[in-house]
């Protein structure tokens, strides 16, 4: 039987993970207590999403770090206050071809969707959403998050037409977001020992009541419309469109590739620009839900913006077209942005607009450019490229340092404040607004944070071959990984001399869906996720395994039924690895 990409963990073991880990190494999934963020009490980083609180302006973008309940509760503790969550869709069993990342310069992917099933989908929103409220209250980690984590929010996401989202499958995973009371009381019984004070808590149980529209590429207007009225009339959701790169037109994001970035490896096709929405169509689309929404007391924004259709001429994914992010296209949405602004004065929430609707923004957001992102207005700004690059969710938090120095040292201690000074910086500088300012920067002396020089830079290589014990132990497995499948663990003492290293890393099987990120960050020669010890929880996917598979049991270790021919030999190493103090932090009682 076809094994699904991902299975997810449950919340006992999640939650005995969280345990486990802390007491023995002070992280949660690998996350050092040093990356988690703990807000200022005297800079307010505050923003409105759809008219609900947010503490800060930053969150994952819908993507592979909002598909499992781990990457959202790692993306939380990193500081993200807005999540929103990877878009599912009525046909959940899609076949993705690997590897489907590749971050080896700018951004590429050939994923689109959602990889577990909707009802899966809908209990890992509802897990991370759960054990988000028990780490805020989670006493051995107050010090770490503060007393006052701030409110946050979750933003369904869904697509692709209307025929599929009023579907009974994709219904029902709207009605349960918004209410969430029945699968929160069935979990309860999962709070494992060192939590159980939660199991009788009140959780909210709305979990999620916005919602952002993924159009995909080429999804007709009218098509957009109407899902949009459905959702606001039908589900009494406050909604966001994603609109796509292709709305600055053909020639434009040509010539900003090509010309101005430089980009000469990226060809676009013109049939996608000619089937997508077109840009004087959008501004009709706007300004009709615009009005739609405020006769029903709902509220509209748009989001710049989705990945860019680039023709697969690499050749390492395999599939064509593939979709391109990062830089690049920072200054692609960035420019589109600008346009509308131009074309609809006074209709965006920005500063110099002070219009009602709301532009949330994800393209190339970085430590480097998050305070003049932010700058623009937008709210949030999400993040998906940055994640998958070294140091992953650990990212966030210097990210949100930096835009609080900024704030600091304009002598500020809100965003609001600040955004309307650098509004008022650029007025001064002969400028419209921030927004083309910035557009102005990243197109003249600032071009060389986004062009193809100063995204050329490939991940460093060693000479040497990976092996499954040892390695130059860089730790790049762990922080790039978007679901969280690999762990560090100490060598044994007693076994330094035979596997050499002062590191191993196991992979949780269950967790890695052989996206390749972890492939083409390696500076050795070999995938770790194929290379490296693959650990299994659950016994139907351990028993349709093959290679290095090992089942963790409440017994012990047991060796896969179909690997290959000499494992056998391991079984000793790899029960001394795991089996330390800071051994694999998944506790027998939990399995």
């Amino acid at each position: 039987m076809k094994q699904p990409p991902l299975t997810p963990m449950s919340l006992t073991t999640m939650l005995g993970r969280i345990a486990h880990e802390w007491e023995t190494r002070t992280r949660i999934f690998d996350l050092p207590s040093a990356r988690i963020w703990k807000p200022d009490p005297e800079v307010d980083l505050g923003i409105e999403f759809l008219g609900r609180p947010a503490a800060t302006p930053l969150g994952p973008a819908a993507g592979p770090h909002t598909q499992m309940a781990q990457n959202i509760v790692l993306a939380w503790l990193g500081g993200s206050r807005v999540f929103e969550l990877k878009t599912v869709q009525v046909i959940d069993d899609l076949d993705i071809a690997r590897p489907c990342i590749d971050m080896q310069t700018i951004g590429y992917n050939i994923e689109w969707s959602q990889e577990l099933s909707v009802p899966a989908s809908i209990d890992e929103y509802v897990k991370a959403w759960m054990i988000i409220e028990i780490l805020k209250r989670w006493e051995p980690l107050s010090d770490h998050v503060g007393p006052e984590t701030g409110a946050l929010v979750f933003d369904m996401s869904v697509g692709y037409d209307l025929a599929g989202i009023s579907s009974p499958k994709i219904t029902n995973f709207i009605n349960t977001l918004q209410d969430a009371s029945e699968r929160i009381d069935a979990l309860r019984a999962e709070i494992p020992a060192p939590f159980e004070e939660f199991r009788d808590f009140e959780f909210p149980t709305k979990i999620a009541d916005t919602l952002t529209l993924s159009t995909f590429h080429g999804c007709p207007p009218d098509e957009i419309e109407s899902i949009v009225r459905y959702l606001m009339d039908t589900h009494g959701l406050d909604a966001i469109v994603k609109l796509n790169p292709t709305l600055l037109g053909f020639e434009r994001v040509d010539a900003l590739l090509h010309e101005t970035l430089g980009y000469d490896d990226v060809t676009i096709s013109r049939d996608a620009f000619d089937a997508d929405l077109q840009f004087d169509r959008a501004l009709e689309l706007i300004g009709g839900l615009r009005a739609h929404a405020d006769a029903g007391g709902r509220r509209f924004g748009i989001k710049l913006s989705n990945t860019l259709v680039v023709v697969n001429e690499k050749g390492w994914m395999p599939d064509d077209p593939m979709y391109l992010s990062g830089p690049p296209l920072h200054v692609i949405a960035s420019s589109i942005l600008n346009r509308l602004v131009e074309a609809l004065p006074g209709v965006f929430d920005l500063p110099g607009q002070e219009g009602s609707s709301p532009v949330t923004f994800s393209a190339g957001v970085t430590k480097t450019n998050v305070a003049d992102t932010i700058a623009m207005g937008v709210a949030p700004a999400t993040i998906c490229s940055d994640l998958l690059k070294p140091g992953g969710y650990g990212r966030l938090k210097p990210m949100l340092n930096a835009l609080v120095a900024e704030i600091g040292k304009a002598g500020m201690t809100s965003l609001r404040d600040w955004r309307q000074a650098r509004h008022a910086e650029a007025v001064a500088a002969g400028h419209r607004d921030w927004v083309a300012a910035h557009v102005s920067s990243i197109t003249g002396e600032g071009v060389g944070l986004y062009d193809k020089i100063g995204n050329s830079k490939m991940p460093r290589r060693v000479e040497s071959e990976l092996q499954m014990w040892g390695c130059v132990a860089c730790n790049l497995c762990v922080t790039v990984c978007p679901n969280g499948a690999f762990m560090k663990l100490p060598s044994p003492a007693e076994l330094a001399e035979q596997i050499g290293g002062r590191w191993q890393y196991i992979v949780l099987a269950e967790l890695c869906n052989d996206c390749g990120n972890c492939l083409t960050f390696c500076p050795e020669d070999g995938d770790p996720a194929q290379v490296k010890p693959r650990l299994y929880l659950d016994e139907s996917r351990f028993a349709g395994a093959d290679g290095q598979a090992f089942q963790l049991t409440a017994n012990g270790l047991n060796l896969g039924a179909l690997a290959s021919v000499g494992w056998e030999s391991e079984l000793e190493r790899l029960a001394a690895v795991i089996a330390g103090d800071q051994g694999v932090p998944i506790r027998a009682a939990d399995l």
